[in-house]
């Protein structure tokens, strides 16, 4: 295998715009060649939905398979349960798939470069408890205390921010 992949994280709380900026990196990135690979947290609480019901891979994990696995026309699905899932133990997995670029969305408290979104006002202590941010984006204008030398970009600068960001991912690269 060769190098290991790029990690970095998109965090900010509900409804701040995580799932849109990992969408527009996960399209630039594949333009620039980039195998991506995407590890979500589930932060709302219980197991994510599997909607696999009534299915060979449900009737598997109930009768016990730790790991399930279907596949078809190429697109390969796996489910894995056990009482935890360490962000560690699922990236060495991901590292198996020969990937440049992990996107992690959420996992505010890991210690990845990371950029965060900021929604409102509320959401300020994120800046203060989430380690190596690379940049803030936000929906609101922050005061200067708020985000000290850190670059910050607003929300409808997208162009801007996608730029910036991939180039950082492109300087850890290598």
């Amino acid at each position: 295998m060769g190098r290991k992949p790029i990690i970095f994280q998109i965090v900010g709380y509900q409804n701040s715009g995580k799932t849109t900026l990992t969408a527009k990196l996960i399209e630039r990135c594949t333009q620039e060649g980039w195998r991506v690979g995407t590890i979500k947290h589930h932060g709302h609480g219980g197991t994510p939905a599997l909607g696999d019901e009534q299915k060979d891979t449900f009737h598997h994990r109930k009768a016990g398979a730790m790991v399930t696995g279907v596949e078809g026309a190429g697109m390969l699905q796996i489910h894995a349960g056990k009482k935890e899932w360490p962000l560690e133990g699922i990236i060495q997995i991901y590292e198996g798939f020969s990937l440049d670029l992990i996107l992690i969305e959420g996992y505010k408290r890991e210690s990845y470069d990371k950029v965060v979104l900021i929604r409102s006002l509320e959401d300020l202590p994120l800046i203060s408890s989430a380690p190596n941010i690379a940049a803030i984006i936000s929906w609101v204008p922050l005061p200067s205390y708020a985000h000290g030398t850190l670059p910050l970009f607003y929300i409808e600068e997208e162009q801007i921010y996608i730029d910036w960001l991939v180039e950082r991912m492109k300087e850890s690269r290598g």
